[in-house]
């Protein structure tokens, strides 16, 4: 199940909602005021870059950051 980022259009609050995919999920609503008037926003996610140097990080063996031979 996704998980989508929303702004009231009433009260401004900013928040997540993690989405049920069917006819038996239910719209979305403000936790603080429960209008329905809502905005979708760009959720951001993180990316790490380096730590271990175990292969297990990266299985192909043609990750490598630091350009190769």
């Amino acid at each position: 199940m996704p998980i989508y980022s929303y702004k009231c259009g009433e009260c401004g609050t900013a928040f997540d909602i993690l989405v049920g995919v069917g006819k038996d999920s239910a719209e979305p609503q403000c936790p603080k005021c429960k209008s329905k008037k809502l905005e979708r926003i760009l959720s951001t996610f993180a990316v790490r870059m380096g730590g271990s140097s175990s292969s297990s990080s990266c299985p192909t063996g043609t990750c490598s950051l630091s350009g190769g031979d």
